[in-house]
């Protein structure tokens, strides 16, 4: 994201972090970065003070968070991880019943265009924009499994992984770079599904 002033989004969005609860002072996991201040990461934030963060800048590019394009940005910043549009519609409904699928769509779409958020292409989801001032398009490692994303800014790395691509004659259809994989907590979980179907089995030879 571009021509967002750091310094007046990170005085909003800390005001915001003193005055928010200290229940909503946890951070939100599934992004990494290797900055070593927060200016402006809508992940780093609570919920509260990153809205905080996107309506400010939103202002300063001359366009309004409306309470529906808010609402939309809050459910993806709580859920914490990608989340498909049908679902955000399901929680729309919660909250406003008569919300109907064109009103997500609209509201993600304004979000996109003000890159606020990422589209998953691989599994058709959404996600919030790792860092709101100094955004540029790093590469997004998802999980299939859960829909944990990690966004990696690592620009050499990138323009390494970029010139590559156009030397093979390619050209890339999206900004962003997905790499498919599996999260640690899943592949914990999926360890501990092996090793107990391993003892079951065990069990079940020895008992025999």
């Amino acid at each position: 994201m571009k021509n967002a002033k750091p310094s007046t989004v990170a005085e909003k969005a800390a005001l915001a972090q003193a005055s928010a609860p200290e229940s909503t002072h946890e951070h939100l996991h599934g992004h990494a970065h290797d900055h070593e201040h927060d200016h402006g990461h809508l992940q780093a934030a609570s919920p509260e003070a990153a809205l905080v963060l996107a309506e400010e800048y939103c202002r300063e590019r001359g366009e309004k968070l409306t309470p529906i394009r808010r609402k939309v940005l809050e459910l993806l910043l709580t859920s914490g991880r990608a989340t498909k549009a049908y679902s955000l519609l399901d929680d729309m409904r919660q909250i406003h019943p008569g919300s109907a699928p064109p009103t997500v769509y609209r509201a993600l779409d304004f979000l996109l265009s003000a890159g606020l958020v990422h589209r998953i292409e691989s599994i058709n989801a959404f996600t919030v924009c790792h860092d709101l001032t100094q955004c540029q398009h790093g590469i997004l490692v998802v999980c299939q499994q859960c829909g944990n994303v990690t966004e990696l800014h690592q620009p050499k790395l990138r323009q390494a992984l970029v010139a590559q691509i156009e030397d093979a004659g390619y050209r890339l259809a999206s900004e962003e770079i997905e790499l498919k994989g599996l999260c640690s907590a899943c592949q914990a979980a999926e360890a501990g599904a092996a090793a107990k179907a391993d003892a079951s089995a065990k069990a079940t030879t020895s008992g025999a």
